[in-house]
């Protein structure tokens, strides 16, 4: 792996962050536009060279396109700005007092200075399980999440490098990417599930005649579904497994002691499962994915479709530094 410098990764995360902002409207409206001339297909006989399915298919894309775009902005926004929160209600992560570990805070505290880095809030999830996650889309809910396992069974060098690890992602503007990433990806899922239980409530008490067009949206609703669903896993992809490599390379660079890092991802392999933690979306925060993910090797072709890259060859990074 190649390391560059934080400058470097900071501008690619930033242009990577504009490029999702621009290019998810036109995955909306592509989506939009591909069920509504499938729509306008079926209805007509299926004669794709008719010119009549393209001229309807438009009138309809240019009459739903205002509601679903602002539909879409709505949630974005909502979703963007309230990321703490439902971040924090899908981990059970609550906010960490100084009075309550003094520890933490002094280990956060020396980082954040010999890095001339505002130091960020601290949660703990009450988990005896070992794992964290940084989340957060500026200085002012920038937030490390430190399991109450990872606290208590780590030694200070090894939690000193997991905060380190954390405060990379921060530093790198990897949180920023990660919470746009999966804003889209619940937006995706939301569209998917709004538009399969409209199919079933209009589905009920619907006279025979009207069946056979509710046969036609559901068929279209599933092709669609499935068309946003690879594309938003995709844009996880966006969010390259390399970005732990440049948090383990960030962490061994601030601590200057690789080998801890490498000894705590050594514990956290064993026991990384967080209960709370049921969302894929959500699982990409961490350190090490808290499901099964953890436990699959991520061998062959499964590696492909991983959130993480595999936990042994980051430590045999490490412990060539």
């Amino acid at each position: 792996m190649q390391y560059v410098g934080i400058q470097t990764q900071q501008s690619r995360n930033n242009f990577r962050s504009l490029l999702l902002l621009c290019l998810f409207p036109c995955l909306v409206m592509g989506l939009l536009f591909l069920f509504c001339y499938l729509f306008s297909l079926l209805a007509n006989g299926n004669d794709m060279m008719q010119a009549e399915p393209l001229n309807a298919s438009t009138r309809m894309f240019l009459h739903l396109a205002p509601y679903v775009l602002g539909g879409v902005l709505i949630w974005f926004i909502i979703a963007y700005f309230a990321n703490t929160s439902i971040i924090n209600s899908a981990t059970g992560s609550e906010p960490l007092s100084r009075m309550e570990n003094k520890r933490v805070y002094n280990l956060v505290e020396n980082l954040c200075m010999s890095q001339g880095m505002k130091m960020p809030k601290i949660n703990i999830i009450n988990d005896d399980s070992l794992n964290a996650f940084a989340s957060g889309i500026n200085e002012r809910t920038y937030t490390v999440s430190l399991s109450r396992g990872i606290i208590d069974k780590l030694d200070d060098q090894e939690l000193e490098a997991v905060i380190a690890h954390e405060l990379s992602h921060i530093r790198n503007k990897d949180v920023r990417l990660m919470i746009v990433s999966i804003v889209f990806v619940g937006i995706f899922a939301m569209l998917a599930q709004m538009a399969m239980r409209s199919v079933y409530y209009s589905s009920v008490g619907s006279r025979r005649d009207e069946k056979n067009n509710t046969a036609i949206i559901i068929v279209l609703v599933m092709v669609v579904a499935a068309i946003g669903y690879f594309f938003s896993i995709l844009m996880r992809f966006a969010i390259s497994r390399k970005r732990e490599y440049m948090a383990d390379a960030g962490a061994a660079e601030m601590t200057k002691n690789p080998l801890a890092l490498a000894s705590a991802l050594r514990k956290i392999s064993a026991d990384p499962d967080i209960e709370a933690v049921t969302r894929e979306d959500v699982a990409q925060l961490f350190i090490e994915h808290p499901g099964k993910q953890a436990k699959s090797s991520l061998s062959g072709l499964n590696g492909l479709f991983a959130t993480h890259p595999p936990i042994e060859k980051r430590i045999q990074v490490l412990e060539q530094f």
